[in-house]
């Protein structure tokens, strides 16, 4: 039998990805022994090397440093507003910059998820990752290594952060919400705050009791609530079953405030004449409550926009300076509040 050349033609790195059913991306990955691949794949593709006789030569293995025109988004808090619009956009403007996404979520940002996460992702050999980390968890430092070199860009981390961030300043936001309070007459004013392990919460009931002691008046009672209507609705009552009398309340998300609102209107009370409220967010529905709620609008679009170009200048030009780049709110007048 006479033999062609071609029936002695090497195998390649091609060859053990269709035999994989995996991409030549991460093939490369499990050759070069890069960390962020799920066990299952990585066995699946050395069984396939390995019924091949698959020899890496130095062409293959440059295959490590190319593109994959991926970015990875890992998220906690979904699917609560904020970190919902925050995806949305940074999805959005990453397709229309040419980049493909993956999605991992977690549920705390613990070193152990975060990695999880990172292996999950690891099978699209993303070029750069964008973290949504609104609550306290791993430090910057670990996640720099966990990460092994991968440029990153976090989104909702806590102001003056020293790593590579986009933030909205919720001080500001929430200094807007209580000075507009106080500029209409309301000198008794309360707080129903979100959970405090997560930054924006934090920043926000801070500035609600500085912004307060600023104008040389006693911060009202304050009780938390878990962003959810119902945890505004249940909060609403416990606060006013403390029989503190108070003429306005500043609510750290829209759909805390419209359980609030409820809880008002359940104890003979009404919006605004008895009770004003500001809330936080301007989610869609905000207009529609009854009345229409003031509120504090968070630039998410813009958030997106600025994440994304910062994390494709750090996979170009790695040697880039890190900052954090700080958005603003904005207060939006609608007829929850009324001049005392």
């Amino acid at each position: 039998m006479t033999m062609s050349i071609s029936d002695f033609r090497r195998v390649t790195l091609d060859d053990v990805a269709r035999a994989a059913g995996v991409s030549s991306q991460t093939v490369s990955r499990v050759v070069n022994e890069h960390p962020y691949v799920s066990e299952r794949t990585r066995r699946r593709v050395l069984e396939a090397i390995r019924k091949l006789d698959y020899r890496p030569n130095r062409a293959a293995r440059s295959l490590a440093t190319q593109q994959s025109h991926m970015l990875g988004i890992i998220t906690y808090g979904f699917p609560f507003y904020g970190p919902a619009q925050m995806m949305r956009y940074v999805e959005q403007t990453a397709r229309a910059r040419g980049y493909g996404v993956s999605f991992a979520t977690v549920n705390d940002l613990s070193l152990s998820e975060i990695g999880k996460a990172l292996q999950n992702l690891g099978d699209h050999a993303v070029d750069g990752l964008v973290l949504i980390t609104p609550v306290i968890g791993a430090t910057p430092g670990e996640l720099e290594r966990l990460c092994g070199g991968i440029p990153l860009v976090r989104i909702d981390a806590e102001l003056g952060s020293p790593v590579p961030s986009v933030v909205i300043d919720q001080r500001q936001g929430s200094r807007l919400a209580t000075q507009y309070l106080i500029d209409r007459g309301h000198q008794r004013i309360g707080e129903i705050h979100g959970p405090l392990n997560w930054f924006g919460a934090r920043a926000r009931h801070d500035s609600w009791n500085e912004t307060l002691l600023a104008a040389g008046l006693t911060p009202g009672p304050f009780v938390g609530g878990d962003w959810t209507a119902r945890g505004g609705y249940e909060a609403a009552h416990q606060l006013l079953d403390q029989r503190i009398s108070v003429t306005a309340l500043v609510i750290a998300n829209d759909q805390m405030a419209l359980g609030a609102m409820r809880a008002i209107r359940e104890r003979g009370l009404r919006v605004p004449e008895d009770v004003s409220v500001v809330g936080f967010d301007d989610i869609p529905e905000a207009a529609y409550f009854d009345p229409p709620l003031t509120t504090i609008r968070q630039n998410f679009p813009a958030l997106g926009e600025q994440s994304v170009d910062y994390l494709i200048t750090l996979i170009a030009s790695p040697e880039t300076f890190f900052h954090q780049r700080v958005l603003y709110t904005e207060l939006i007048e609608r007829q929850s509040v009324c001049t005392r």
